[in-house]
């Protein structure tokens, strides 16, 4: 979470601009009464937010205004213009708002208006919670407090949910921002009082119970209850699987891989940052996303790296050749070195020796070679698994009442038919807060666009949609001047966009998928 402060900028709000001066769907940077303020058009409605980001204080004035909400530029966080309130992950807090006045034709932006609850908008209090509804659950039990289970938590009391909230996860640390144990935290210029999500004071103040250190061992669908590793048996009368994934491990085959970090936790990246403080060589195994930001992070603290992957282009599966070429040049501009077509052979407490004989100094090690889902709950509690948790588009399992979100998660793809599963902190975040929305019988169809983002150095891509394969990639811009975006399209279809430097195009693409997407659904129900 960001608390930066934003250098006022642009006009004076509160002496008012001419309401003609902003057009239908346009947004304003200034400031008011010493606050950063953010004025939206929306038709004849005007509104002062918040201009900042509460994820990572990114300015929203580049983002774009669709209808009465507002996307965060660098991220797709979504905002409401009216209320403040955070709509969609991964902003969690909502926006300050101001009152608005339009007198004649000037807009002149007024008092703040203090909010209903600085920490999560919406929620209500122990004293003013609403009576339970009938047809909702009494108690909702979510296991995994990653992305999608701690969203999900939060959502629930967004929504008005009364009734008892029980989150557990063997992680003594989390839940916490993820994305962050790879990149800034890593790399030394983010401190670990960023990382948590929330405070465990704030679990405690809207009566979600955080249990943490202990892991569910087994689910009884038929009596709705999970037995937990430390005895104890937790009931529910709605419950979400949200278990994410592990790394994948090297094969125990190869000598020394007692040797080897993997990247997964807090307590692993402390880990690595500890090895990191003393190691003057380190081999990354794996050039995917972790393990190439890992390799960034590790230069940044000037460890000598080198990356050992056994395909030609770094993440040519995902970003095609071009970009994955130009990632690659990005790393061996900062004195990253490549073993490409190479795997391990042997790890020492010294060095990594390939396949080929070829002998790498290493006295730290760590793999980014893929993750492993945790599905074996729900495999062994008789639920449909296969290349995940099969969810129907409500993100409701085979066994009604129980609903799957996150990494593990194979759901309803409504934009191109078949079924998705993707490991994306934004798309776990938003599946949770649809799950929980379902879990009190909205019948919300899951159609978010999937999106990341991944940083190498001073280096930000942003990715929308899914594209496993493809006809053709359409490069448009100049990759070399940081100024790019990559179409992957089949047939007619555009299946997925990259961008470099492109924010807005970024933000445009994601909002054509989801109108794609929205007429696909209304087909369907016609």
């Amino acid at each position: 979470m960001s608390d930066q402060q934003t250098q006022l900028t642009g006009p004076d709000l509160s002496t008012g601009i001419p309401a003609d001066s902003l057009a239908d769907g346009a947004a304003l940077a200034g400031h008011a009464l010493g606050e950063a303020v953010l004025l939206v058009r929306a038709g004849d409605g005007f509104f002062a937010v918040g201009a900042t980001c509460t994820h990572y204080g990114a300015p929203l004035v580049e983002g774009i205004v669709v209808g009465e909400t507002v996307r965060c530029p660098w991220h797709h966080a979504c905002f409401s213009a009216r209320t403040g309130d955070a709509l969609r992950a991964p902003a969690l807090r909502p926006l300050p708002r101001w009152d608005v006045e339009l007198s004649g034709d000037t807009v002149f932006v007024r008092g703040k208006i203090e909010p209903r609850d600085a920490d999560l908008a919406n929620v209500p209090n122990e004293s003013t919670r609403p009576a339970r509804v009938s047809d909702r659950p009494d108690s909702v039990l979510i296991i995994g407090a990653g992305a999608a289970g701690s969203a999900a938590a939060e959502t629930l009391r967004r929504e008005g949910f009364a009734g008892a909230i029980t989150l557990v996860d063997g992680d003594p640390d989390a839940p916490y921002d993820r994305p962050n144990l790879s990149k800034d935290y890593l790399a030394g210029t983010a401190p670990e009082e960023w990382l948590p999500l929330r405070s465990v004071d704030f679990y405690h103040g809207h009566g979600i119970d955080l249990i943490r250190g202990t892991r569910a061992s087994s689910i009884d669908v038929g009596a709705k209850s999970v037995m937990m590793t430390d005895g104890r048996t937790l009931t529910w009368d709605a419950l979400l699987i949200a278990t994410g994934a592990a790394p994948a491990r090297l094969p125990g085959a190869i000598p020394g891989v007692q040797h080897v970090h993997y990247l997964r936790t807090v307590a692993d990246s402390r880990a690595i940052i500890a090895a990191a403080q003393r190691a003057h060589h380190a081999v990354v195994l794996g050039a995917s996303f972790i393990g190439l930001e890992v390799a960034a992070s590790l230069r940044a603290r000037g460890v000598e790296v080198h990356v050992v992957a056994p395909e030609r282009i770094p993440l040519e599966r995902v970003m095609g050749p071009e970009l994955g070429a130009f990632i690659r040049a990005v790393h061996e501009e900062h004195g990253v070195v490549f073993h490409l077509g190479h795997t391990a052979a042997e790890i020492t407490g010294d060095s990594v020796t390939l396949e080929n004989g070829e002998w790498i100094p290493a006295d730290l090690v760590v793999a980014g070679i893929g993750v492993r889902l945790n599905t074996d709950l729900a495999a062994d509690a008789g639920l449909a698994v296969r290349r995940g948790i099969e969810v129907n588009e409500y993100l409701e399992t085979s066994a009604p009442g129980v609903f799957a979100a996150g990494d593990i998660a194979s759901w309803p793809d409504a934009r191109g038919g078949g079924r998705l599963r993707v490991e994306h902190w934004v798309v776990a975040q938003r599946q949770g807060q649809t799950a929980a929305r379902n879990i009190l019988g909205a019948a919300e169809s899951f159609d978010a666009v999937p999106f990341f983002w991944s940083n190498h150095y001073d280096l930000s891509i942003s990715y929308v949609g899914h594209a496993e394969r493809w006809d053709d990639i359409q490069l448009t811009g100049d990759l070399a001047a940081r100024d790019c975006a990559a179409t992957f399209r089949r047939g007619d279809d555009i299946l997925a966009v990259a961008t470099v430097g492109r924010d807005r195009t970024s933000l445009l693409a994601e909002l054509a998928m989801e109108r794609v997407a929205g007429e696909s659904l209304a087909s369907a129900a016609r």
